[in-house]
């Protein structure tokens, strides 16, 4: 009984691609390690975007300084 939980910032994602992943994620368990999509569960968390980090730094910034880098 595979849980998968996918984290995202909470930047808008439509209820299509959501499904997309949920569908995504399922058919790659059942296909790879041949896991019954009956029994699989999948879970989208959506992060405000203050609440998300990299490198030490809130997302938002570091996307700032990686922008200024290039």
């Amino acid at each position: 009984m595979p849980y998968v939980n996918i984290k995202i910032t909470r930047e808008g994602a439509t209820a299509e691609q959501k499904a997309a992943l949920i569908k995504g994620v399922t058919d790659l368990l059942a296909t790879v390690l041949d896991k019954n999509p009956a029994t699989t569960f999948v879970v989208i968390d959506e992060v405000a975007l203050e609440d998300w980090g990299i490198g030490g730094l809130p997302v938002e910034e570091y996307r700032r300084k990686i922008k200024a880098q290039t």
